[in-house]
């Protein structure tokens, strides 16, 4: 068999491999411990967190759509100091990496967040600009450059873990909004968030969420986030990690291929609890099939017509 290094490094975060479970769907890796060895994947960015318990957003909070879903969950979420008491120690019991996702209502927020979880046994910090299912708060952090720059460069002065901005794309120019994380100090970006979205009972004549307007994720995103990830990744010169409707390898494949330097699994995690794991598959075979020795032979070599 030809010999295939999965390594790769995230603005100083080492991975195994580039196969991340994404935040939001993967809860804090307990929930799919039962179905598949967390040891095998890269990293796991956990649930949202905020400093205190929320329960989210009121129900219905997630409908189906031929593609996809919609969801308005609304950061439901135990509070960074359970995160540390009870899931990092679960967590720290496989061979991964912990991402810890983190959201808030102020900047405020988001630096208390960074202080507690900079003494934390935690790998690096995803910090959450783009809930487009909470009405305030980091919603409207991640949609101007001055916004993404103000909280990035806040957060970097307290932490020297690494940090990755997840980004939203829910605005006109996302390769411009990378270009401010980036030179707020963020070490990496992660992006797409999921996509403003409404879906409408007709016989009720009323949205279907609670909250009227969700974040559409899943394959029906994938094209726009192929597009986004590849504009951003000619415009900053930090690593990349990718994510919208990637369900299998060959779509692992094309991200990279688009400049990503890792993918975080969202939806799928939904549909095959062994996503993660057959996606990493699907990558190590198009490795061998191409006789590649180094995930960095596949990042950004995509030829444009």
């Amino acid at each position: 068999m030809y010999k295939i290094d999965t390594g790769v490094e995230i603005g100083g975060l080492k991975l195994k491999n580039p196969v991340i479970a994404a935040s939001g769907t993967f809860g804090f890796g307990k929930e799919y411990a039962e179905f598949i060895d967390l040891n095998k994947i890269g990293g796991v960015s956990v649930k949202g967190l905020t400093l205190e318990s929320r329960k989210g957003n009121p129900p219905p909070r997630i409908a189906e759509t031929p593609a996809g879903i919609l969801n308005s969950v609304g950061l439901q979420n135990p509070g960074v100091f359970v995160f540390i008491k009870e899931y990092i120690p679960f967590l720290r019991g496989f061979d991964t990496k912990i991402i810890a996702n983190v959201a808030g209502n102020t900047v405020s927020d988001y630096l208390k967040m960074v202080e507690i979880l900079s003494d934390a046994d935690i790998d690096a910090i995803e910090l959450n600009v783009s809930c487009p299912n909470v009405k305030k708060g980091c919603a409207a952090f991640g949609s101007s450059r001055e916004g993404v720059a103000e909280i990035t460069g806040s957060v970097r002065k307290l932490s020297e873990k690494p940090l990755i901005v997840k980004l939203t794309p829910n605005v006109s120019n996302i390769a411009e909004i990378a270009k401010a994380a980036e030179d707020a100090g963020a070490d990496a970006v992660s992006l797409i968030n999921t996509i403003l979205g409404m879906a409408i009972d007709i016989h009720s004549k009323r949205p279907i969420l609670a909250n009227n307007f969700g974040g559409l994720s899943g394959p029906a995103v994938k094209p726009v986030a192929l597009r986004m990830v590849y504009e951003v990744s000619q415009r900053v010169n930090i690593p990349v990690i990718g994510m919208g409707g990637i369900t299998t390898g060959e779509d692992a494949v094309e991200f990279l291929l688009a400049g990503a330097h890792a993918v975080m699994v969202g939806t799928a995690n939904f549909i095959n609890p062994a996503a993660c794991l057959d996606i990493l598959d699907g990558i190590v075979n198009y490795m061998e099939r191409y006789k590649l020795g180094r995930i960095n032979e596949v990042v950004g070599k995509l030829v444009l017509n």
